[in-house]
């Protein structure tokens, strides 16, 4: 017997289970199809647990700095990594009985299954009617007909043919959030933001870290001084950065990993390699080919609205081709839930989406910067050094420097760009100075308290004018 239901969204990670709650609150009738667990990536594999890592991490930075405070240690501190990782699952735990909890309170229907689209049928004249099965394999096969369907399904890690995933000696970011001893020596490949964060903890808990990025530069989607000035912080703490350099091949012998690079003529043998290479949509395996549904390697194709070529089936999220992002997951599913609704939303502007990195020290931009600039664009830039900020010096993290851009026909803020301490947090004020199409003196004249790291956004500010007071 076919279910009828009003919205079903198959996929209950960050984007799905906040199209469903906001659906709900708008008074359908939704069903949640999740073959894991609420949450998703990014509560179980990815933002909150890797985050957990970099707060231990950062921890043990802390201790390894007492004596620049003025604190002197009887011990040298240790790392109990089955204790970092208890904390990671406690935190991750209570985080997921937050939102299952979240999803009850609102009345959504969760269906732990996994689910795939059928064209027309029996069940329904169109396509989006969608079959849920079970690993029970006593349980039958419910088969559920929504008047609109969100496909949410993410993404999973890539490799390459010659770094095959065991996730125990090679390992993707899933693999290496369950080991369970830290390694001595690892290799990590790709330079983007899940390689460098997990470069940046590993060393702060001891482990020797060699970081291959087969382009010229690290965070390649950051301004060349942010990725200049993340590669010279790495190696001042011991990381072995390899910029413009491939690695071609990887042969596991006796519980160790060789890697042979490109131009070298000597292995590197280290004892477990990571691939942080990207990650890929999850299309295939859901049907979409019993659809009209336009899809390929990047995503499912979709318009402004993220309706697919079936207008009454949308999809959000990772497994489309906008930035990978659990907060843009977010804002993606309230407004194609928003488009049911009510038949219109506000297009997100991609470019002025915060883009954040949890490496010490952490970058965070917004906007441009000075290398996606179209050309023509006329500019000018206001720089601030952390190493001249009260509050940075005072915690013993003054590497870095805030950047501000301003349109020089409009005078409007366009971009901004923070390396350095707690810059994840503090790239909000400058976010929401783009959303509301500030200038930056209205940010350099507003009053920022007194010692703050925000006084470095102030101070950057106002130089675009060269009106800045501490430079």
């Amino acid at each position: 017997m076919a279910i009828e239901t009003e919205l079903l969204i198959l996929g209950g990670g960050t984007g799905g289970y906040v199209a469903a709650i906001r659906a709900a609150q708008l008074g359908m009738d939704v069903v949640l199809v999740e073959k894991d667990k609420l949450g998703g990536t990014c509560l179980h594999r990815g933002c909150i647990p890797s985050k957990v890592l970099l707060r231990s991490a950062e921890v043990m930075d802390t201790f390894k700095m007492a004596d620049d405070f003025g604190l002197e240690m009887t011990e040298t501190p240790k790392v109990n990594f089955s204790k970092v990782m208890k904390r990671k699952q406690t935190i991750v735990d209570q985080l997921h009985q937050g939102v299952m909890g979240l999803v009850k309170k609102n009345k959504i229907k969760v269906v732990n299954g996994k689910g795939a689209v059928l064209g027309p049928s029996i069940f329904s004249p169109v396509s989006g009617a969608v079959a849920v099965t079970f690993d029970d394999p006593e349980k039958e096969e419910e088969i559920y007909v929504p008047k609109k369907l969100i496909i949410a399904t993410g993404s999973v890690p890539q490799t390459l043919p010659h770094l095959p995933l065991d996730e125990e000696t090679i390992l993707s970011s899933d693999g290496m959030l369950l080991l369970d001893e830290l390694p001595k020596t690892m290799a990590i490949i790709g330079g983007g933001v899940i390689g460098v964060e997990w470069a940046s903890l590993l060393n702060s808990l001891g482990v020797e870290i060699t970081l291959f990025e087969a382009l010229d530069r690290l965070v390649i989607n950051e301004s060349k001084q942010v990725s200049k000035t993340l590669q010279k912080q790495f190696k001042k703490r011991g990381i072995s950065v390899e910029v413009g350099q491939l690695v071609e091949n990887a042969e596991i012998k006796d519980g160790s990993v060789t890697l042979s690079v490109k131009g070298k003529d000597e292995p590197l043998v280290v004892d477990k390699v990571m691939v942080a290479i990207g990650r890929k949509p999850v299309v295939e395996g859901l049907g979409l080919q019993n659809t009209s549904v336009k899809y390929d390697a990047k995503g499912i194709k979709v318009n402004e609205h993220y309706q697919t070529s079936e207008s009454h089936i949308y999809a959000i999220g990772d497994c489309i081709d906008t930035l990978q992002l659990a907060h843009v997951a977010m804002k993606e599913g309230e407004l194609a839930v928003d488009h049911i609704a009510h038949e219109t939303s506000e297009p997100i502007n991609y470019l002025n989406v915060p883009r954040c990195t949890y490496t010490s020290p952490e970058i965070a931009s917004v906007g441009y910067t000075k290398e996606t600039l179209p050309e023509g664009r006329k500019v000018k830039t206001g720089t601030f050094q952390f190493n001249s900020n009260g509050k940075a010096l005072i915690h013993g993290k003054a590497d870095g420097f805030v950047e501000i851009i301003k349109d020089e026909e409009t005078d409007d803020l366009i971009g901004v760009s923070i390396i350095g301490p707690h810059a994840t947090d503090l790239i909000s004020e400058v976010s929401t100075a783009i959303y509301m199409d500030a200038s930056p003196i209205e940010i350099g004249e507003a009053i920022h308290p007194h010692p703050t790291l925000s006084e470095a956004i102030q101070e950057a500010a106002l130089d675009v004018y060269k009106l800045a007071i501490h430079k």
